[in-house]
């Protein structure tokens, strides 16, 4: 990496599986979006899991989700993440932390993306406090069992959730 900026100002990834973007990924896409002139929320294509939406259809529904933010660009990854940062030409990656225990699957990974790419830096950032407890796979789980999910995924996500399951009424409406 060099420590050059590329046209277009410092660019930051957002990366995760996003299945599904909830509001606490939102919060930290739009606060980091202050701190870059570019983000590029990166969509991680992870084989050991099952997701909810396919990769394209997390792509296009975060697009959605940030339709009209100039500086917010929306990307699939597969491979290396620091890899992916290199070619986009990137600088930082940015890393949302809800609680302690995120802390030590997220150390590691800083510490390997680090050996493997020095100068690619690495920001973690906590969500607002309303979204520290709001998790993808939880959001999943309520869903599934014809919980509300309202006021955790933006209104997009939850319209695509609801296409997913077939039907477009809340889960409480379609018993």
């Amino acid at each position: 990496m060099t420590s050059t900026n590329p046209p277009g100002g410092r660019v930051a990834i957002v990366p995760g599986s996003f299945d599904p973007l909830t509001n606490g990924h939102v919060d930290i896409v739009l606060r980091a979006a202050k701190f870059f002139d570019r983000v590029i929320v990166a969509v991680l294509v992870n084989a050991e899991k099952t997701p909810m939406f396919t990769e394209a259809e997390r792509v296009a529904m975060i697009g959605e989700v940030f339709n009209g933010q100039a500086s917010v660009e929306v990307d699939s990854c597969g491979g290396l993440l620091v890899e992916y940062a290199r070619r986009r030409g990137a600088h930082a990656i940015v890393r949302g932390m809800r609680t302690v225990s995120d802390f030590d699957h997220e150390l590691q990974m800083t510490l390997m993306n680090r050996h493997l790419e020095p100068d690619l830096e690495t920001m973690f950032m906590m969500p607002a406090a309303r979204y520290t407890f709001v998790s993808s796979r939880l959001t999943k789980e309520v869903f599934g069992l014809g919980g509300s999910v309202h006021g955790l995924v933006p209104p997009v996500v939850e319209r695509w959730m609801r296409a997913k399951r077939g039907s477009d009424r809340p889960a409480t409406e379609a018993r």
